[in-house]
């Protein structure tokens, strides 16, 4: 069942990922990838409606109780970690960054897509941390971006950050960003701004991130054109899809005895 209201979403309309996973809510914009963000025009919708999951719009809102949602679930997905607001933003406080993670560490039978625009505070906490995050490939670690000035200072600080997985999500697309150093990066998404105001992406642009990953062999996931009517724009480039996904992954789910006792440990 598909519910993006809740904390936790199963059969994600996300092209990249299974499921989602919200123990924080709401965000604040910081930089032109921002401008027409989906998680905020959905949850304004919901202000001010009693006891509902946004019933504060996007205001920034911890969700404790959300926690362990991960460990419930007994078949492995790909889970995105905040879709609806980002982890690392200022508000958040490091032990709740921490519980997080600690949570993706019992759950490792699932894959977690922890994706950010604050790169500099997320490589800070994750450091100090000490969780071995290297060793751990079930958990992958990924930035935003979408132009020069903004987008690609957060490349270096991503590669900074201990995690056996680091990826960008290339969207959306605002301009050409030139030739990427995708050293110590295993997974690439890209994808055009969608809906209402979509900024146009170029094909140049696309088609010069595909081929740089081609040369350095990091899988390529084209996600859409985007658009007012991104559906009828689809996701075909030259005639073919782009689905690669990194072969990194989670371990096998353990028994329901061992679940619960993880699931013990942090409810």
């Amino acid at each position: 069942m598909y519910s993006m209201v809740g904390g936790m979403s199963d059969g994600s309309a996300i092209e990249w990922t299974d499921a989602t996973w919200n123990p924080v809510r709401g965000c604040r914009k910081i930089s032109p990838g921002c401008k027409h963000c989906y998680a905020e025009t959905f949850a304004e919708r919901w202000r001010g409606i009693p006891n509902h999951p946004y019933g504060q719009g996007f205001d920034l809102r911890l969700v404790p109780e959300k926690i362990a949602e991960p460990l419930r679930w007994s078949r492995p997905r790909r889970i995105f970690v905040n879709s609806m607001s980002d982890l690392f933003q200022e508000g958040v406080p490091e032990d709740f960054v921490r519980s997080t993670f600690e949570t993706m560490l019992l759950a490792d039978w699932h894959t977690y897509q922890v994706l950010t625009k604050r790169a500099a505070r997320m490589r800070d906490i994750v450091g100090r941390l000490d969780m071995g995050l290297e060793a751990h490939p079930h958990v992958w670690l990924g930035v935003s971006v979408e132009d020069r000035k903004y987008g690609l200072p957060r490349i270096q600080e991503l590669r900074d950050t201990p995690a056996a997985v680091r990826f960008l999500s290339i969207e959306p697309l605002l301009e050409d960003l030139g030739e990427l150093d995708l050293d110590g990066i295993h997974w690439v998404i890209v994808g055009g701004e969608s809906g209402r105001g979509a900024r146009p992406m170029k094909k140049e642009w696309v088609l010069s991130l595909r081929n740089q990953c081609r040369r350095a062999r990091v899988p390529f996931f084209f996600k859409q054109w985007g658009g007012v009517r991104k559906k009828e724009n689809g996701r075909s480039l030259q005639g073919r899809t782009y689905d690669a996904f990194p072969s990194a992954g989670a371990n096998a789910p353990p028994s329901a005895v061992e679940r619960r006792r993880r699931l013990a440990v942090v409810a």
